[in-house]
């Protein structure tokens, strides 16, 4: 079955396909490269042994997606990770946000729901929970205000596909993940963000590495148990396997529902003191920080309760923050060499 992947030589998206290949789907991964590299392609070959097509497209170009559908009519299901995810970055410019993540979404439903299937995996956040009142976080709990434009185009996202299945023939899952982190275990594949890192796992590793002086901890007077923030930080690798078998479930019409929602995390909050001192446990490298403000649009504590994805969905996250940042500081280390 041919898959298509948005976004698909990103971090997420390029570990998504790499599990979809080893599933036997074929594989079109759709990239602009603004965030990423056509050298991924190759990773992605030496993990698998096949490099998927590869088209490069902006989605914000509407005849380039009415184009590219009518080349690939015989599409069973879409992945859509393509967007912009920074929170820092949309707060001071929302606009950008707007654009590349709701004018690019529409534009792929559009031509969606002319095919035969039309399945639809959507990469959404647990920031559409904003500071949500009870941990663990469940589906249910209430979708709050967005604390940046980037976490609105998230919901607006999710309120988007939920109108459009109503009236068509478009089955989907939104995933709502939490802090994804990793690489894949070969460090054939890993997260490489373009200029300055928005997340902190490459942040610490470029700072490890010597690429940057030292990390910013951005406020220590949170109330938590060391003073900053806390998340929930899941290997991308198990994020990646979610994708493959939310599709399944769709491909063979197991949902419940036209929409369903799922969770994906661990289950447990890990604070960015204890992220710092994981990754110096297991790196053996002393990393240098400085505490500065606190950063806007930032949540205090989010982490998933995992158990519709663990007894609906049949998945579970099997690898911990360690494996994670091992994997990271491979990766680091190999693109650095």
């Amino acid at each position: 079955m041919k898959v298509v992947v948005t976004g698909g030589l990103g971090f997420i998206g390029s570990h998504t396909v790499v599990e979809l290949q080893n599933e036997g789907f074929e594989v079109v991964a759709i990239d602009n490269l603004s965030n990423s590299s056509v050298d991924v392609l190759d990773g992605i070959e030496k993990i698998t042994g096949k490099k998927p097509i590869f088209e490069n497209i902006d989605l914000r170009d509407k005849s380039a997606v009415q184009d590219f559908f009518k080349k690939h009519i015989d599409v069973a299901g879409v992945i859509h990770f393509a967007a912009s995810k920074a929170v820092g970055e949309s707060v001071e410019n929302p606009l950008l946000y707007y654009e590349n993540n709701i004018n690019t979404l529409i534009y792929l439903l559009q031509e969606m729901v002319n095919l035969p299937q039309a399945n639809f995996i959507f990469s959404s956040s647990c920031t559409v929970y904003g500071q949500a009142k009870n941990m663990p976080i469940t589906e249910d709990a209430s979708v709050q205000p967005a604390n940046s434009p980037y976490g609105n185009t998230k919901q607006i996202g999710e309120e988007i596909i939920n109108d459009v299945a109503k009236v068509s023939n478009i089955n989907a899952a939104l995933l709502r993940y939490f802090n994804p982190i990793g690489a894949h275990a070969s460090a054939e594949i890993g997260e490489l963000p373009l200029g300055v890192p928005q997340n902190l796992v490459p942040f610490i590793t470029q700072t490890a590495f010597g690429l940057r002086n030292e990390l910013s901890v951005y406020g220590n007077d949170y109330e938590t148990n060391d003073g900053t923030c806390i998340r929930d930080y899941i290997h991308v690798v198990d994020l990646a396997k979610a994708h493959v078998i939310a599709l399944q479930r769709l491909l063979e019409k197991q949902n419940l529902e036209k929409v369903e929602i799922f969770n994906l995390g661990t289950g447990t909050g890990s604070s960015v003191m204890e992220v710092i001192t994981a990754f110096e446990k297991v790196s053996g490298q002393k990393l240098p920080y400085k505490i500065v403000a606190r950063r806007s649009g930032d949540v205090v504590t989010a982490y998933a309760n995992t158990d519709k994805a663990n007894n609906v969905l049949g998945w579970k996250a099997q690898l911990s923050l360690e494996d994670a940042l091992i994997s990271a500081w491979k990766w680091e280390q190999k693109v650095r060499s």
